[in-house]
């Protein structure tokens, strides 16, 4: 079973379209999408385990230049 998580991120100003080319290139990463609020972007990731998840978030996605700050929001099963 896979872990799966969204990630918020906030891009530097003109950097968004870059950011997003730079992730499609990340395998763990399953989909993403340009947004308006608070944040620009919002990831789904996905990996073997929580602490893969972490692993892309830190080490993959906070790397891309430009990007400011991300939250981490692991999906859980409810039922």
């Amino acid at each position: 079973m896979t872990a799966s998580a969204y990630v918020l991120i906030e891009g530097a100003a003109g950097r968004i379209h870059r950011i997003m080319e730079e992730l499609k290139r990340i395998p763990e990463v399953t989909a993403c999408d340009a947004v308006t609020g608070q944040f620009d972007i919002i990831a789904r990731i996905e990996a073997e385990d929580i602490n893969a998840l972490g692993r892309v978030s830190y080490a993959k996605i906070q790397m891309i230049d430009g990007v400011l700050r991300t939250i981490t929001c692991n999906v859980i099963n409810l039922g």
